[in-house]
């Protein structure tokens, strides 16, 4: 467990071009969430560095979406670290299942891009998750195991302290997703803790381990509140800038039971 924090991130997805995430962004620069609460959003690849602008000095963490793990080269369409690094940003959430589903994102590449963010100070947010097939076969906790280890493969244990770990069930996000039942996300998330303390040590109960599928709030103190959940990554539950402060507000009387757990 985050015995300092509890997390609430919310990824635009390929939505707000600059205009619109400007807007969302000025609405959020004097958001100030109560202490033990670290917030973070990630936007469009065209809105990273307008965002960035708008929330430097303030606690919002900003991130990109993706990122490619060589530097530089004929890489058409993809982003480097160092652009992103340029941007302003100081996360990348990597391995999203959209990411592997759509376009050929593999358990290696995103090993290389843990890395290459490492390498360029920045945090990495790794998605895993598991298909409605694997659900319903019952061997998610195999699936999340193997995309775990594979990712954080190599990475030292200096390293493995700025990761952070997001489990998204595949068939849990998107509009006609489904949220998880708490006592599920529980059981994959104390699976997941015993993975990180067998890559980590004992240092694996510092890699914060997130929630993300279908986050509302009617559901996010069901799953923040689980021993293992350290917070919790939301889609559309918080693109609207009011929505996701609606969230934080949500959390914000769990927290300090939360830290003393």
């Amino acid at each position: 467990m985050d015995q300092k924090n509890v997390w609430i991130g919310t990824n635009w997805k390929m939505n707000k071009g600059p205009a619109e995430a400007i807007a969302a962004a000025r609405a959020l620069a004097t958001f100030r969430p109560p202490e033990g609460i670290r917030c973070f959003l990630t936007p469009p690849a065209t809105s990273l560095r307008d965002v960035c602008s708008v929330l430097e000095g303030s606690p919002m963490m900003v991130g990109a979406q993706n990122m490619f793990w060589e530097d530089s080269g004929a890489w058409t369409g993809e982003i480097s670290g160092p652009m992103v690094v340029e941007c302003g940003a100081s996360t990348v959430l990597l391995g999203h299942s959209e990411r592997r589903q759509h376009f050929g994102e593999t358990d290696w590449t995103v090993n290389l891009k843990v890395h290459a963010a490492l390498r360029h100070g920045l945090r990495p947010l790794i998605c895993i998750g598991d298909t409605l097939d694997e659900f319903e076969a019952g061997v998610s906790q195999e699936t999340l195991a193997r995309q775990t280890k594979i990712a954080l493969h190599g990475v030292s244990p200096e390293d493995l302290e700025r990761v952070v770990v997001i489990y998204e069930p595949v068939w849990a996000i998107g509009s006609a997703g489904r949220p998880a039942e708490a006592p599920f996300v529980s059981g994959i998330h104390t699976e997941l803790r015993s993975v990180v303390r067998e890559i980590a040590g004992e240092s694996g109960v510092r890699i914060p381990l997130l929630y993300g599928g279908s986050v509302s709030q009617a559901n996010i103190c069901d799953y923040v509140v689980l021993p293992d959940v350290d917070g919790v990554l939301a889609g559309r539950g918080g693109w609207d800038p009011a929505d996701f402060m609606k969230l934080v507000a949500c959390v914000s009387e769990l927290v300090s039971a939360k830290v003393d757990a």
